[in-house]
């Protein structure tokens, strides 16, 4: 007869087991914050761009004004790289789905040695990988970058032809960048902590965002939200999920306990989107459910709160900006790639290999009858 799990830790997928030291970020589920290499991430969100945020996660400061042009442009260059390689990666980016693609195409990357250059390269082509998928899936022929542009005006317009919006998609990279010890993270912290490179780390980080339970599906929250269709439909069409038994997209989290602080960031960038006559009805829509949602679960979970997380408000503002639901979650491996590429220096520097122990559970080797 097999034995049964005892260990608590064990049993709970390591939750509240410590794994490493770190000094890239603080997630405080009590109290809904976010704190990002000392900085909050609402007010990071508020002030940088993406690459200030590369910065401050590699080097533990934010730049100043003589520095971050030329990250700007280094990262520019690093992307005409990338999109220099899309010829040689095969049928990579012909898989209908979108993460399928990024891993198979950031696998053929090599590394040069130089960590800092490593980190620009990784970031820049996953950007552009990204963004000729989209193309490529749409039918159209990738689009080469601009260097000129910052990375997130770059990477909107490579994947949908235009950039525009692409202040609410900064938002969105510098919100998304980092986020503590989650799943992928650990993923790429396990690679670095064996010795393997950068790149080997990144696909992992990749193959775990594309699980749904780490990565989400945000395009779930438009299909509800599709779904309800006005306001005043929200109440009732909530009230009947619940009552099925089926889960709502887009509230609660496994670490926050009151609101996601990321949900508060990306509303205010829909909310710019909303001033500039773009997503106006969709963000009306999104805020009754919202409230409606959150009325209606505290009314049955009053000792478990499920708040709204960065998926809500995620859904919302990819779509505003033009970018299609399958395109979701690779766009977040656009910002996220940022904190690997953090995670993976600092374990590098910890020099120690991950390695957990196991409770056996299985069954033992029968009594040998010659050796009682």
């Amino acid at each position: 007869m097999d034995r049964e799990v005892t260990d608590t830790a064990a049993a709970s997928g390591l939750e509240g087991v410590e794994a490493a030291r770190t000094a890239i970020s603080d997630v405080d589920g009590e109290r809904g914050r976010l704190t990002i290499a000392g900085q909050d991430v609402e007010a990071l969100a508020a002030r940088a761009s993406f690459e200030d945020v590369c910065i401050l996660l590699w080097d533990g400061r934010l730049p100043d004004d003589g520095e971050s042009a030329p990250f700007r442009r280094a990262l520019g260059r690093a992307r005409v790289h990338a999109y220099e390689e899309l010829a040689g990666l095969g049928s990579a980016l012909q898989a209908a789905d979108g993460m399928d693609a990024l891993r198979a195409a950031v696998a053929h990357l090599t590394v040069t040695g130089d960590e800092s250059e490593d980190r620009v390269r990784v970031t820049a082509a996953t950007a552009v990988f990204a963004a000729a998928w989209c193309r490529i899936r749409a039918g159209l022929a990738p689009l080469a970058p601009d260097p000129t542009l910052a990375h997130a005006a770059d990477y909107l317009r490579m994947a949908t032809g235009r950039a525009e919006r692409a202040a609410a998609l900064e938002a969105y990279l510098v919100t998304v960048a980092e986020h503590g010890m989650n799943a992928s993270t650990f993923a790429a912290r396990v690679v670095a902590s064996t010795g393997s490179d950068l790149v080997s780390s990144v696909v992992a980080g990749i193959g775990t965002l594309k699980g749904p339970l780490h990565g989400g599906a945000p395009g779930l929250v438009l299909d509800m939200l599709d779904a309800i269709g006005a306001p005043e439909r929200a109440a009732g069409w909530i009230d009947g999920e619940l009552r099925a038994g089926r889960r709502l997209m887009g509230m609660g989290h496994r670490i926050y306990r009151v609101r996601d602080p990321r949900a508060a960031v990306l509303e205010k960038a829909v909310a710019a989107l909303e001033q500039a006559d773009v997503a106006g009805s969709r963000l009306r829509l999104a805020r009754a459910t919202e409230s409606a949602a959150q009325q209606a679960l505290a009314a049955r979970h009053a000792d478990r709160p499920l708040r709204t997380n960065v998926e809500f408000y995620t859904a919302v503002l990819l779509e505003a900006v033009g970018l299609p639901r399958e395109a979701f979650t690779p766009t977040f491996a656009v910002g996220r790639v940022a904190g690997w590429c953090a995670h993976v220096a600092e374990q590098r520097r910890v020099g120690k290999l991950i390695r957990p122990s196991a409770t056996y559970v299985g069954p033992l080797p029968a009594p040998d009858p010659a050796n009682p």
